[in-house]
């Protein structure tokens, strides 16, 4: 069959050819996903939409998890998405604390990373990053939530963010793990009350690279609250106008 070239720039091919444009940059370069939780306050807030890098990790084989080949190796710091390792249906999101060797031990709050304290400071680049947040997003917590979690920035890797801690939790303590080959581990920034590396049991405490979606990279768009009925859709009264186009890596 022999198609003129208006098949391709008006007719039903030029449909087809922009689905398959779509579909190859969501496969191989670019996809979007919204933070459905609160594991990553106050980084990442709940409804904020972002974008992930899927290319900088590697290009994969379509549709399975083997990679066609591999680029940059993931480092501490970076904040990436990745499919369960106990349901690979679900998706998260984490920050990436041990690469391959490390030894990770988690503390009374305290992280140490190849036996060196990782430490804890008053918050200073990121000072404002509680500004965002309100009581409704600590659903467990209730009324007066905000003050029961103690602000803190940390430095791992490249990277310094915001993490949070329940004041007064003390003796929990995991570990130590030791990371083995193309494997990580990950935490989510509100230390605790997140489901993370330290709560796996059926699959382990490490993430395989083979689940590696991304690394995040901005955030495109932002709500407090979504609509009642399509509620995988912003309302429209309740955007975050300057949370548009954030970093999520400082």
């Amino acid at each position: 069959m022999k198609f003129d070239r208006k098949f391709w720039t008006e007719g039903p091919g030029s449909f087809a050819l922009a689905i398959l444009i779509a579909l190859t940059i969501r496969w191989a370069f670019i996809e979007a996903y919204v933070i459905p939780s609160g594991s990553m306050l106050p980084t990442l807030l709940i409804h904020d939409h972002i974008f992930v890098n899927k290319m900088v990790y590697g290009v994969r084989i379509p549709f399975t998890e083997k990679w066609l080949f591999k680029l940059n190796e993931p480092q501490r710091g970076e904040i990436v998405v990745f499919k369960y390792p106990e349901d690979p249906n679900i998706f998260f999101i984490k920050r990436i604390i041990g690469v391959p060797g490390d030894k990770i031990v988690y503390e009374n709050g305290n992280l140490y990373i190849n036996d060196e304290l990782i430490n804890k400071y008053p918050p200073q680049d990121h000072k404002d990053d509680m500004a965002w947040l309100r009581d409704e997003d600590f659903r467990e917590e209730g009324p007066g939530a905000l003050g029961l979690f103690t602000h803190w920035e940390e430095k791992v890797g490249d990277s310094t963010f915001s993490i949070l801690n329940l004041k007064g939790k003390i003796g929990d303590s995991f570990g130590p793990y030791h990371v083995p080959p193309d494997h990580y581990f990950v935490l989510g920034d509100n230390r605790d009350k997140s489901k993370d590396s330290r709560y796996w049991s059926e699959s382990g405490p490490y993430l395989s690279r083979d689940l590696l979606v991304g690394r995040a990279m901005f955030v495109w768009l932002s709500c407090e609250d979504t609509l009642p009925v399509v509620s995988f859709l912003c309302n429209p009264l309740t955007i975050r106008w300057s949370r548009f186009f954030h970093s999520v890596h400082d």
